[in-house]
């Protein structure tokens, strides 16, 4: 699968467009419990942009749509977003027409915990007319479906300068689903969830954490241009209790994390200023 991957997918890229209303903004900045952004779209904004729109007979079991454009048949049947590094070059403002450009930029293969597994890592280069907006380089995991049952391995635990309580209810997660297009249903169907892929409960899509790991930054340091945000899932978050979001001031920006109902670390990033 490998080979054939890196000899004819590698380098492969798809161009889409769309049209930046300031609809679906307005209803981020409400399931954020935050004021409208006054002229662009925030730091993670473009998660709301390019959405997809397979048809529906194209929606597999799982919520997802059927493989194929950009994506190469990877024989595993689970995906995940593992993580992404994306740097904000310039503001997309409301009403703008951009366009999206993306890449394989690498494909990679092992065997974990869970059995075998496939990374792929997309880059996405976001453009206002000529003007480079933002850089997204996602990692996305592919994995056998050999369930989720049984306790998690000890994780990390960490010290916080400010931290942030969210209660991840099942309206939160629905909305965010909605804004994001996204019917995977691990994130809003409790019975697919448990019965068919295993969880203890409704899974936090890594998405929204990633945005209020940033949402809580922009708390913190009202008047700072995010010009950086790295982050990476470690484990899952659940809506059976509230969860944290953290962060520690650094030189350059701040260190940030989700940590789970327990305290550990489920997703860390990093960001940066300009």
């Amino acid at each position: 699968m490998s080979a054939f991957i890196s000899s004819e997918w590698i380098g492969r890229s798809e161009t889409i467009r769309d049209h930046v209303a300031r609809g679906p903004f307005d209803r981020l900045s409400a399931l954020l419990d935050r004021a409208s952004e006054p002229a662009a779209i925030p730091p993670m904004g473009h998660l709301l942009c390019f959405l997809p729109g397979a048809a529906q007979a194209d929606i597999g079991a799982d919520g997802h749509p059927r493989r194929g454009g950009i994506v190469p048949p990877i024989d595993l049947p689970m995906r995940m977003a593992a993580g992404s590094r994306v740097s904000f070059h310039a503001p997309i403002p409301f009403g703008a027409e951009v366009r999206r450009v993306s890449t394989i930029a690498n494909f990679t293969e092992k065997v974990g915990r869970t059995g075998r597994l496939a990374f792929l890592t997309l880059r996405h280069e976001i453009f206002t007319d000529e003007t480079l907006c933002v850089t997204d380089e996602a990692d996305i995991v592919f994995r056998e479906k050999t369930g989720n049952a049984g306790s998690l391995p000890p994780g990390e635990k960490r010290d916080a300068q400010i931290s942030r309580s969210i209660t991840p209810t099942a309206a939160l997660l629905f909305r965010f689903s909605a804004l994001t297009y996204n019917a995977h249903r691990i994130h809003y169907d409790r019975d697919y969830a448990m019965q068919e892929e295993g969880y203890p409960g409704l899974v936090v899509h890594g998405p929204l954490l990633a945005t209020l790991l940033v949402d809580h930054f922009r708390r913190h340091r009202p008047t700072d241009f995010v010009a950086r945000f790295e982050f990476r899932a470690q484990r899952p978050v659940f809506d059976l209790a509230p969860f944290t979001v953290n962060l520690v001031d650094t030189e350059s920006g701040a260190d940030v994390w989700a940590a789970d109902s327990d305290g550990y670390v489920a997703m860390t990033g990093r960001i940066g200023v300009a």
